[in-house]
């Protein structure tokens, strides 16, 4: 087993893997410190623990997105046109550019 240190939410966490897999660990650690990063930038004075809820929660909500996103064009793929599977994708990115968008407003507010 291999040990790694991960910096989450400005805070070391010492962690046992996999030997090889530190790379991996490390790249999901540095999604989650991006996403609680976000999560202070957003709403300072946050707690380390809310820090970290906020942070799961903008990861669930991502997935959910994505989950939806990719059965709506498994449908769409099974009806054979694209037109709608093209829109689809446009309108998801449409949602993340906003909601980046907010993110940052909120944070220059702050």
């Amino acid at each position: 087993m291999a040990e790694i240190m991960l910096q989450i939410a400005g805070r070391p966490y010492q962690l046992r893997c996999r030997d090889g897999e530190e790379a991996h660990m490390a790249h999901l650690a540095q999604i989650i410190e991006d996403k609680a990063y976000q999560a202070q930038r957003s709403t300072p004075g946050l707690t380390e623990v809310r820090t970290l809820l906020f942070a799961a929660l903008f990861m669930a909500d991502e997935l959910n997105e994505l989950k939806r996103a990719a059965g709506r064009q498994e449908q769409l793929a099974l009806d054979g046109d694209d037109e709608p599977t093209a829109r689809a994708v446009e309108a998801l990115a449409a949602r993340v550019e906003k909601l980046s968008e907010a993110l940052a407003a909120r944070a220059a507010d702050a």
